[in-house]
């Protein structure tokens, strides 16, 4: 115990608590009666987990993970670690929301693949993440579970959409965290709670949770974690094939459990910015994110500024277009329906009604601009080996708001133009870590986005180690909440 009595146990590294257990050095009921009754201490500070499962039923499955292990089985690397599930995705038998009125009944009878891969490598699944209705918006508030806190300053939001698992990692509530990113949901919260967020390459982990399986390739699931390696290793689970999603690389993700050291000696890193002065950023984002060029440099690498010489106003055209699609798509049904429509909220039903404006051949047009952009990004690839940009445009913000409507004076005009920093990255396709960048006068945290190559996610991740192994901002920075 330290001197706020916090146990060691919540403070461990996922891989080191890990190793305990597997060792028997600990029992999984000791790790989740620890865990049980540090949620119960800290979680209502920052409201990040919800639908807890009940205590007896987690015991239960501890104790069972406890007898396998005396059997001599050893299920993975996850063996009796208490998880919770980003609550956008599918839980057999535990309340899945998508933080919605309208499913705030709503048990699935199945668990998506990603939660069967984390139940087989051993996980208890606690109970859910907060998340902004449907996912929409970098700000975790929802009607029914109220507003996702900063850990660093719980008045502020916790980002979003995966804000709630970001939270619950930087108070120590989870070993590891699930989430899922559309336009920065694993790189936003992670910047705005000092955590590691990483959005993994386009089909590196297979998803089935939507009823189409071949177009919607804006969004998908990937790890958060408070090292790197940590979300190496919860990747290494949730990467791989799968049949059921026709679009997943075949690759297994046991590469990922590798170790992350390497030499980046010579090493080019390409700085984005704010694309010559077109993104608004509040004041101090880009001088916090240009100070970490000095670790980056101490291992070798050397920064260049760079612009891709393509109009970043396509790039927005084109998401606007895609994600109205999509969002149509998805809930197109519910909005059509007079009753389901009024439980929507209003950012919902603008997307769904732009969407249903819009005709094949703007859509087609929008994805030949995404397309052109990769083909844009893979020549600077031809320069730099790494790609460098904040991982937002402002530092956390109230979370009775719902949305900035401004930054630095200039005018938001959507509810998501306040993270257009993060679309470079998730139109490109390729893997995205955010990093920590360091804290604002204020205390409050901003990240890094580090873009690699297509299908370079293994890369990415050694960069993000060998920057935190330089940096260490989580361990020099742990929540003011915690007292440690």
């Amino acid at each position: 115990m330290n001197s706020n009595n916090i146990s060691e146990l919540v403070l461990l590294q996922a891989h080191a608590l890990a190793d305990r257990i597997r060792l028997r050095q600990v029992s999984c009921r000791e790790v989740m009666q620890t865990y049980l009754a540090h949620i119960e201490r800290f979680n209502p500070q920052v409201n990040a987990l919800i639908s807890l499962q009940a205590p007896d039923v987690l015991l239960a499955q501890a104790d069972a993970r406890d007898a396998e292990l005396a059997r001599g089985e050893y299920r993975g690397w996850m063996h009796g670690l208490p998880h919770a599930i980003k609550d956008l995705s599918l839980t057999q038998g535990i309340r899945t929301t998508l933080g919605s009125p309208l499913f705030k009944d709503f048990i699935p009878e199945r668990d998506g693949i990603m939660v069967e891969r984390i139940k087989a490598a051993g996980a208890i699944i606690i109970g859910k993440t907060n998340t902004p209705e449907f996912g929409l918006g970098s700000q975790s508030y929802n009607t029914l579970f109220g507003a996702t806190g900063c850990a660093f300053d719980p008045s502020k939001t916790a980002g979003g959409s995966s804000g709630g698992a970001a939270a619950a990692l930087a108070m120590h509530l989870v070993p590891v965290a699930d989430g899922s990113d559309m336009m920065g949901s694993l790189r936003n919260p992670a910047a705005f709670n000092n955590i590691f967020g990483f959005r993994p390459s386009q089909g590196r982990v297979p998803f089935d949770d939507s009823a189409d399986l071949f177009f919607d390739q804006l969004g998908y699931e990937g790890p958060m974690a408070r090292s790197v390696r940590d979300a190496a290793l919860l990747l290494s689970v949730q990467a791989g094939g799968d049949a059921r999603a026709p679009l997943s690389i075949s690759e297994s993700g046991a590469a990922f459990a590798a170790p992350l050291a390497r030499d980046f000696k010579g090493t080019r890193l390409g700085w984005l910015g704010d694309f010559n002065g077109y993104l608004p950023m509040e004041n101090g984002v880009l001088s916090l994110c240009e100070r970490t060029f000095a670790d980056f440099e101490s291992l070798g690498c050397h920064v260049e500024s760079v612009q891709p010489g393509f109009a970043p106003e396509r790039l927005w055209s084109s998401w606007r277009t895609l994600r109205h699609w999509m969002v149509a798509g998805s809930l197109g049904a519910a909005y059509a329906d007079p009753q389901k429509r009024a439980q929507l909220k209003p950012e919902a039903c603008w997307e769904v009604e732009n969407g249903l404006k819009l005709s094949a051949s703007e859509v087609f047009a929008a994805s030949v601009v995404r397309s052109d952009w990769y083909r844009a990004i893979s020549r600077l690839f031809e320069r730099f080996d790494y790609l460098l940009l904040p991982s937002a445009q402002l530092f956390p913000f109230d979370k009775t708001q719902p949305w900035p409507t401004s930054i630095e004076g200039v005018s938001m005009d959507t509810y998501h133009r306040w993270m257009e920093v993060v679309i470079p990255g998730t139109l490109s396709g390729c893997p995205v870590a955010s990093v920590q960048a360091g804290f604002n006068a204020q205390g409050l945290p901003m990240g890094l986005q580090i873009i690699g190559r297509h299908q370079a996610d293994f890369a990415v991740l050694q960069l993000a180690h060998a920057y935190e192994q330089a940096s260490r901002w989580f361990e020099r920075c742990p929540s003011p909440l915690l007292g440690l």
